[in-house]
């Protein structure tokens, strides 16, 4: 034999021989791998669909109507804005499991501002702060979950419209949603899709997502939707809009926030330089700086400007479109 065909020879047996390993270690590892994700799948629509049949809409269906009729005015009282945060945060908790750990956090770091320094005004601070606290931090969640929920959607919308091409219903393009996305649409329109298996009419569920969301690129979507089914028209052509529409938005919103990033960078700066020069002077000059403490009354009233102050920035630098 040749030198060229014995590389040769050489070159195929080796090739042949880490296709038969390959081919041993997947039937080995990679069937339990994929065994084990089915599971979790069938586990996670499990869940959603005890969940979904929990809904109170399947006990009453004018409750949804009602709820529509009264969602400006919702959103705008207290109690459902922190509802709206708390469902959206897409944490395993309830508004009653949350005010419960805003009292419990306000009580543990006001007992404990006032024993260290026997002051009724710091144990006042310290429980407004303890008690922020956890709403901050389900805010924040909200806000990140909501979106990663607006960046996953011209996808989705796109997956959705290549499913209807194909001839599936609607159902069965947010089933494809489901399975193809991460979180967290992947929950939401999982849990529409649920709620649909068991029965209830899809204008119904569909109307159910956009207020469960609470996003208005979704309850555009669920509009069009329900005007498309009403009055007919290529459904994969209105996916494929909502899509560019979307990506528009989402661009705009994008350079609106380069545009204002100084507005923002100046309200941190000018929110952060009272305490920051505080803290600097205490450190510099204790005796000096503790003589603030003596006069609360000066604190309140900064703390209380802080807060408009913030509010005024913030009014300035975000508007929606």
């Amino acid at each position: 034999m040749t030198p060229s065909l014995v590389t040769l020879v050489t070159f195929v047996a080796a090739v042949a021989a880490v296709a038969g390993v390959y081919s041993i270690l997947s039937d080995l590892f990679l069937r339990d791998r994929s065994r084990v994700s089915r599971r979790v799948d069938e586990e996670f629509r499990k869940n959603l669909r005890d969940k979904a049949r929990q809904s109170l809409l399947f006990k009453n269906l004018d409750q949804l109507a009602d709820e529509a009729e009264a969602d400006d005015e919702a959103q705008q009282s207290i109690q459902g804005w922190f509802t709206a945060v708390v469902n959206q945060s897409g944490l395993d908790l309830t508004p009653r499991k949350l005010i419960l750990v805003m009292i419990l956090a306000g009580s543990a770091l006001g007992a404990a501002g006032f024993l260290l320094r026997q002051s009724v005004v710091v144990g006042l601070i310290g429980a407004t702060i303890g008690a922020g606290l956890p709403l901050f931090y389900v805010q924040r969640k909200q806000k990140a979950r909501l979106e990663r929920l607006l960046s996953q959607l011209p996808d989705a919308f796109d997956l959705m419209s290549r499913v209807v091409r194909a001839g599936q219903t609607m159902s069965q393009a947010l089933q494809s949603v489901s399975d193809e996305f991460e979180q967290p649409i992947a929950a939401e329109f999982s849990y529409c899709f649920e709620q649909q298996n068991l029965g209830l009419p899809p204008d119904v569920a569909m109307r159910d997502l956009a207020r469960r969301t609470g996003l208005l690129e979704i309850k555009i979507f669920v509009l069009a939707v329900l005007v498309q089914q009403q009055t007919g028209g290529n459904l994969a052509e209105l996916l494929d809009k909502l899509a560019s529409l979307i990506r528009d938005r989402f661009r705009i919103r994008g350079a609106i926030k380069a545009l204002t990033a100084e507005g923002r960078m100046q309200a941190v700066v000018l929110l952060a330089l009272p305490p920051a020069l505080f803290m600097m002077m205490l450190m510099l000059n204790r005796d000096y700086a503790r003589v603030l403490l003596d006069y609360p009354n000066i604190i309140i009233g900064t703390v209380v400007c802080e807060a408009i102050g913030a509010l005024w920035i913030r009014k300035i630098v975000n508007f929606d479109f």
